[in-house]
């Protein structure tokens, strides 16, 4: 009996509107219509007479109206792209770290990446003075731990050399 008067006691708050909790709703503001109503044949339409000191003013709940721009085409031959609006190449990974685990890594597939400047190549596993750069004037290098960070400082390419278990990859850096 008792379960049966709480599942009525749920019902019924379910079912019963929550009244007073917020502020009253005010209607939103409408343009008025420029539709003029049809009038019945032999009727003559109803005319406003002008308002002899300039415009009228606007009435309640009247939205301003603005002219949209024109559209504007940029001037080009078919076939050709609009310049990038981005200094960076889509496929640049920006000013980032780059994390490479060398024991979970293949490195025969990093060839190449982008970074931008101020980006970081982490190497993880890798024993002290073993990496090298062809551009010594474009990076900033740093040891500890095992880890070997590579800090590109400048625009330009900078080719990293990594020796790993017997074999030597190269993995070209882009830096923009």
């Amino acid at each position: 009996m008792a379960e049966r008067a709480v599942r009525w006691l749920v019902a019924t708050l379910v079912l019963v509107p929550v009244t007073g909790c917020a502020a009253p709703v005010a209607p939103l503001p409408v343009r008025p219509s420029s539709v003029t109503p049809a009038t019945p044949t032999g009727v003559p339409p109803a005319t406003v007479a002008p308002t002899p000191s300039g415009p009228a003013p606007p009435t309640v709940g009247a939205l301003p109206t603005r002219a949209a721009p024109a559209p504007s085409t940029p001037d080009r031959t078919p076939g050709t792209r609009p310049p990038a609006t981005s200094p960076r190449p889509s496929a640049c990974l920006g000013p980032v770290r780059y994390d490479l685990v060398l024991a979970d890594t293949e490195l025969a597939l990093v060839t190449s990446l982008c970074l931008g400047v101020g980006g970081v190549l982490r190497l993880q596993g890798i024993g002290p003075g073993e990496v090298t750069v062809d551009r010594e004037d474009l990076v900033d290098r740093n040891y500890e731990a095992g880890v070997v960070d590579v800090r590109f400082l400048r625009a330009g390419t900078v080719g990293v050399t990594i020796p790993y278990e017997g074999t030597t990859y190269l993995v070209t850096v882009v830096v923009v």
